[in-house]
């Protein structure tokens, strides 16, 4: 059984899919989800690539189409990337955690503004 090249680049996209799959269900930290976000649309993206170059004609180029929005997804998906980690490094600094789970601890107090201006005492300012 000889493969060709799009099967070959199909089964490889299959595979990205599938261990993007993976690994989105089996790590906790979030960084590691959207890296393994990042590899199942990569899978996705060389599939539909494989699929667009199998549906070519015999003797023909494959359809430019489906190549121009596999690009287009790559930059969106670049953009998205770019986004998540960036609301990643916001919420290590504000929180000191990439967890979205709470920590165990003390508290911080709520910011309470009070009603009157009015000194630790109870004088009026």
């Amino acid at each position: 059984m000889i493969l060709d090249v799009a099967a070959v680049f199909g089964l490889a996209g299959a595979g990205a899919v599938g261990l993007g799959l993976f690994g989105m269900l089996a790590n906790p930290r979030p960084l590691q989800k959207v890296l393994a976000f990042n590899l199942m649309g990569s899978g996705a993206f060389l599939m539909f690539g494989a699929v667009a170059r199998r549906a070519a004609a015999p003797g023909l180029g494959p359809d430019p189409v489906p190549h121009a929005m596999v690009i287009t997804g790559l930059v969106v998906s670049f953009a998205a990337t770019a986004l998540i980690v960036g609301l990643l490094l916001r919420l290590h600094a504000v929180s000191g955690s990439t967890s979205l789970k709470p920590q165990p601890g003390p508290r911080r107090a709520a910011r309470s503004t009070p009603a009157s201006k009015t000194s630790e005492r109870g004088d009026a300012a």
